[in-house]
């Protein structure tokens, strides 16, 4: 093994020198690159610009601020708004990672940057590409939508469930029966006296046990268990009144099912036919046009040709009546009717647009 003189030490000096002056170089360099970015659009959105960043990158390897090891495009990173909009995830296939949406495209992106729980997601992405909207509901229908088509791996929520049901309220001559029904023979978001929806009759009886419960109901009366001479079961745990063995009134046990159930009731469609809801941005506007709780599609200002819309789907859409229920109700955003159909005079939500 040689000695190391001061030759030796002047050159490993001269090593570390230089290779920190690269890193400012690369650094520097970085800055200037990330200013850079090459525009694209999404197909299947009408308006509101997709960016993906420029092929060549920077490095084949960076960190993010929690030192966490990716390989994204620095260009698609630097070309993120402060907009509202969908961002995507994508890596080496041709379906996304991961589709999210957020009010703030640059900020939620680098947030997932920096979540430690993300990092398998991160270690395949490869570039970011987002569609900016004219506002909150038109990102939250457009994600929702994509990930349906487009299942995303790393997606759980949003996921299409190909069955719901849902809790309906059967009148005898004794009282009050809930009889679970299955969403596709009933008419979801059309029919009155409809309470929650459910994944399976599993999950339907699981809430109908929860509010028995909460509200001291009868299982046997509920439907979920078969009552003896002693009553049910829950009478002889002193967690039913007992209208089951008459030591109470069935219009007071209905009165608290009922009480129980109105939190979850399905709201009917408000409106004779289809209607766009509005969403401006500037001198920006998207229609968003909704038919019985169906999201069809959105047309807006900036496209250069009408999108097309869709028929209505013939399956009830949870995750767009979540979405649109609680706006159109409290008459947050305008809404037009379609040429052709008529609002409902009685629906008191109405703004129109001159």
């Amino acid at each position: 093994m040689g000695c190391r003189g001061p030759f030796q030490h002047r050159v490993e000096g001269t090593i570390r020198n230089r290779w920190a002056d690269d890193n400012r170089l690369r650094r520097r360099f970085g800055i200037l690159l990330l200013q850079v970015g090459a525009s694209g659009r999404v197909s299947g959105w009408p308006c509101g610009v997709a960016m993906q960043g420029g092929s060549e990158k920077l490095m084949n390897s960076e960190r993010s601020a929690n030192g966490i090891a990716h390989a994204i495009d620095p260009a698609s990173l630097a070309a993120l708004p402060h907009r509202c909009g969908v961002y995507f995830f994508r890596g080496e296939g041709a379906l996304p990672l991961y589709i999210g949406k957020s009010l703030d495209l640059r900020a939620r992106v680098l947030s997932h940057l920096r979540a430690a729980d993300e990092a398998r997601m991160i270690a395949q992405t490869r570039r970011i590409d987002y569609i900016e909207t004219a506002g909150e509901i038109g990102a939250l229908l457009l994600e929702s939508r994509l990930i349906k088509e487009q299942s995303p791996i790393f997606n759980q929520r949003l996921r299409r469930v190909r069955a719901l049901c849902s809790i309906s309220l059967q009148t005898s001559v004794n009282g009050l029966v809930p009889t679970i029904v299955d969403g596709r023979s009933v008419g979801l978001g059309v029919t009155p006296g409809l309470f929650g929806l459910y994944s399976s009759r599993h999950a339907a009886q699981a809430k109908l046990r929860e509010l028995a419960d909460a509200h001291q109901l009868c299982l046997g009366l509920l439907g979920l268990e078969k009552i003896a001479r002693r009553g049910c079961f829950a009478w002889q745990l002193r967690r039913c009144l007992g209208a089951c063995v008459g030591q109470e009134q069935r219009a007071s046990h209905d009165a608290r099912l009922l009480a129980g159930l109105n939190d979850l009731q399905i709201q009917v469609w408000p409106f004779a036919g289809a209607v766009d809801l509005i969403e401006e941005s500037g001198d920006w506007t998207q229609r968003h046009r909704i038919d019985r709780w169906c999201y069809l599609g959105t047309q807006c200002s900036r496209g250069t040709a009408p999108a097309p819309l869709r028929r209505p789907a013939a399956a009830f859409d949870f995750d767009s009546y979540k979405i649109l229920v609680k706006p159109i109700l409290l008459g947050v955003l305008k809404i037009v009717a379609v040429e052709g159909h008529e609002l409902a005079a009685r629906d008191p939500v109405y703004q129109g647009i001159d």
